[in-house]
């Protein structure tokens, strides 16, 4: 496991089991180059320790990156909880963490994330000021849900702007996989534009109540990504880009909010061999850790300003793919090399004169 860290470039990783909650978890903290490690603490059963690992090690760095390219002075971090949601989480389970969160001393600070509410980091207020995403009662910025989604449908304006010279959505056609609290209100804003909006998520009553409340369209989850579509929207969970989905892609743009699309780096040459555009994904859902930032500038949060700062998402992304063009690379390539330039500014900066 020490070579898996080692392998996604991790600076530590911690481990916690408390018998007497049943909590079993582990921290991923990837980079402080730019500031404290920043992301959620996702809560899922994982087949083995090693998938949880695997999956926060993933997730740790795509935080780092995220934070680099959308302008935050956070490192990236990341926390899983091992266990079913629905049947392990007791108050006494998310003290046992929010003590352990503690103990990391402001290294890392934890947020909401799948599984996991904002409830659930009030709790963990109750034991911890190393806390982000809490409800405005507590000084936080709330779900960051919301946020997201807004960032989301900046970065499909970029696309827009990119493949058909202009930003308006109106009469485009989005298929979005997964419509959870992201996904759900990514739809509403693509209606309120005018596009024609296509939805799946596994949990069917969802879909079937947005349809209902917003007139989009429901099909089934495994043919969403095959879907006829202006921009194919993943909302849900990664790895639903490989070298067995790209093929039956029928879009001409890829732009969600969900963490690590691309199944594996070729992933990304593969969509530009289908022609397809890729919004890499720690761009365009930059939105939720662009607005809690704003809860540690001083005098507190500002939902205005915070949401102001969300639309610049749009910028980052034209700056992506206008290097990708002039660079000869993928996007997925452009914005990796625009977070890591950033990340060794910052190492240079640190270094003694």
């Amino acid at each position: 496991m020490l070579d898996l860290a080692a392998a996604h470039g991790a600076e530590q990783v911690s481990f916690v089991a408390d018998p007497d909650t049943g909590l079993r978890a582990i921290v991923a903290i990837h980079s402080t180059v730019l500031g404290p490690s920043l992301g959620g603490t996702r809560f899922r059963p994982y087949a083995s320790e090693e998938d949880a690992l695997v999956d926060v090690l993933r997730l740790a760095r795509g935080m780092t990156y995220k934070h680099a390219a959308c302008g935050n002075d956070l490192g990236g971090g990341k926390a899983v909880i091992i266990g079913d949601p629905a049947t392990s989480r007791t108050d006494a389970l998310l003290r046992a963490y929010a003590r352990f969160v503690d103990r990391l001393c402001g290294r890392y600070l934890t947020a909401e994330d799948v599984g996991t509410t904002q409830a659930d980091m009030d709790l963990v207020r109750t034991i911890t000021p190393h806390v982000t995403g809490t409800s405005e009662r507590l000084g936080g910025s709330g779900d960051p849900s919301p946020a997201t989604a807004w960032g989301v449908l900046h970065a499909m304006r970029a696309v827009a702007e990119k493949l058909w010279g202009t930003p308006d959505l109106h009469g485009r056609h989005v298929a979005i996989a997964g419509v959870g609290k992201v996904g759900r209100s990514l739809a509403a804003h693509l209606v309120d534009a005018g596009a024609r909006v296509t939805v799946a998520d596994v949990n069917a009553s969802a879909a079937k109540a947005l349809a209902h409340e917003t007139g989009v369209e429901v099909v089934a989850p495994d043919t969403v990504h095959a879907v006829q579509c202006d921009i194919f929207s993943p909302c849900a969970l990664g790895a639903v880009l490989h070298e067995h989905s790209i093929p039956e892609l029928r879009c001409a743009a890829v732009c969600g909010c969900a963490n690590n699309q691309l199944a594996t780096d070729e992933d990304g040459d593969r969509l530009a061999a289908r022609g397809v555009l890729y919004a890499p994904d720690f761009v365009a859902n930059a939105g939720g850790v662009i607005n809690i930032a704003d809860e540690l500038r001083d005098g507190g949060y500002d939902r205005a300003r915070a949401w102001q700062q969300v639309t610049t998402i749009h910028d980052t992304m034209t700056r992506v793919f206008a290097r990708a063009e002039s660079e000869g690379l993928t996007p997925a390539a452009a914005a990796d090399r625009l977070a890591e330039e950033r990340l060794a500014a910052a190492r240079t900066a640190a270094q003694p004169s």
